[in-house]
This record gives structure tokens, C-alpha cells and sequence, in this order.
């Protein structure tokens, strides 16, 4: 007859103390397991970093092909035309509110007292329940990097950014690039311009998903609709 006995004591292996978490735990028997092994080699990171020239109008051709093709509308602005195309576009959409993260340009999204278009601005606080968010029509946003040869957005909760519910609750996104600061070439480029410590959302298009036979879904996990301003600078001076 087997004698019943009690599991071992997880919490003491690998120095956790008894009534830590189970995260606390694991990594503590991962530690033992590697404790003494040698380290590992370097990574030998000697692939190509990027599949297009290194041109700033190139690169902006490639992205506003590439996020077409995800089905985002791409426009194409300056400083001075940007608030006029935000309220067309929100207006267009029927937008009678907007979603206006901390740190985005005031000049961007100009007094509506000052415009024919009445469009509140609701501005992302902490408290605000997915149920909130959900009643907001759209949000305006800027972005971290985009991505050229993946049509990818990129946000990093910066400023002008916001957490990312705000751009995953409302139904309609505007985001705008920099161009050429925020358009880089290729994924490794980005990652060694992003913090991975950072909460980093990558966009490439509206949300959408296939079911088995390839019928295509959007707003299932995010926007239905994702306008993608490409701010550019004017012939002379920044944008």
C-alpha cells in the first residue's frame, strides 16, 4: 500500500520564502536550475536591418502603401493644414466627441468655439471606465515610430499618446506621424529606438479578424476605422 505524502515544499526550493507569489516561485526554481551554468554565447545579430534605401520620401511612399493595405485612410498634411484635416476627418465621421490625451499639441485640435464643428473634447483621465470610453466617437493620438516595411504604428504611452485603452475602446483612431522624424525603415530599427520597458501598442490597421473561411471582421479587438494623418514638414522649417 502507497503512503500518501505531502508535496514538497516549493516555497523553500531556490532560497522563495514560504507564502510568496507563484511568479516568486517559478523564478526561483529557474534560478536554481541555472545557478553555476555557464553563460551563454552572444547573439550574433549580422542579418540585414532594413530591405529599403535609406530615403526619408521613399520611406514615406512605402508606409502610406503598406497601411492602405491594411485598409487605414492615410492623408497627407503640414502644420498649418493639420487642424482643419482633424476636424474634417472627425466631422466626417459624425464625431460629436473626441477622446484628447495629456501632452497632445494644443494647435493640433484647435478650440471647437472657434470652428462651425461642435465636437466635445473628453480628456483621458485615470478613472475612466471602459464603459466611458466606449461612448466616446473617436481619439486623437500621436505616435512613438512607424514602421514602413510592416505599415506599423507604434505608441509608447508618451506623451500626446496616452494608456492604451484609449486607442483600443473608441471605435474610430486618428494618429498622426511625423514625417520623416517618427518613419523608420524595418522592425529592428524601431526596437532600437523603442523602450521595452515601455507599454508598446503596434498598430497595422484597423482591428480585424478572419474566422475559418476568411470572412473578415473589424472592431473586434480595437477600432473599426484608423485615419493616419502623415504630418510633413513644409518645404522650409520644422513641422
Amino acid at each position: 500500500m502507497n503512503t500518501p505524502h505531502a508535496s514538497p515544499p516549493y516555497g523553500n526550493e531556490g532560497g522563495a520564502p514560504l507564502g510568496s507569489s507563484s511568479r516568486d516561485r517559478i523564478l526561483a526554481r529557474v534560478r536554481s536550475a541555472l545557478a553555476g551554468a555557464p553563460r551563454p554565447p552572444e547573439t550574433e545579430r549580422a542579418y540585414l536591418r532594413g530591405h529599403v534605401p535609406d530615403d526619408p520620401a521613399a520611406l514615406t511612399e512605402l508606409l502610406h502603401e503598406n497601411l492602405t493595405d491594411y485598409r487605414a485612410v492615410v492623408h497627407r498634411t503640414d502644420a498649418e493644414g493639420l487642424p482643419a484635416l482633424l476636424l474634417r476627418l472627425l466631422a466626417d465621421r459624425g464625431s460629436n466627441t473626441v477622446l484628447v490625451p495629456s501632452g497632445l499639441p494644443p494647435q493640433w485640435l484647435p478650440r471647437t468655439d472657434a470652428t462651425r464643428i461642435d465636437i466635445t473634447r473628453i480628456h483621458d483621465r485615470a478613472a475612466s471606465t471602459a464603459r466611458e470610453l466606449d461612448a466616446v466617437d473617436s481619439v486623437v493620438t500621436g505616435c512613438a515610430l512607424a514602421i514602413a516595411e510592416t505599415g506599423t504604428i507604434v505608441l509608447d504611452g508618451g506623451p500626446g499618446q496616452g494608456r492604451r485603452r484609449i486607442t483600443l475602446v473608441p471605435d474610430h483612431h486618428v494618429c498622426v506621424v511625423r514625417v520623416p522624424d517618427q518613419i523608420v525603415a524595418s522592425v529592428p530599427q524601431a526596437l532600437t529606438r523603442l523602450d521595452p520597458t515601455r507599454p508598446l501598442t503596434w498598430i497595422s490597421g484597423p482591428s480585424a479578424t478572419s474566422d475559418i473561411e476568411l470572412d473578415r471582421v473589424e472592431g473586434v479587438h480595437g477600432p473599426r476605422a484608423l485615419d493616419v494623418v502623415l504630418l510633413c514638414r513644409p518645404p522650409s522649417g520644422p513641422a
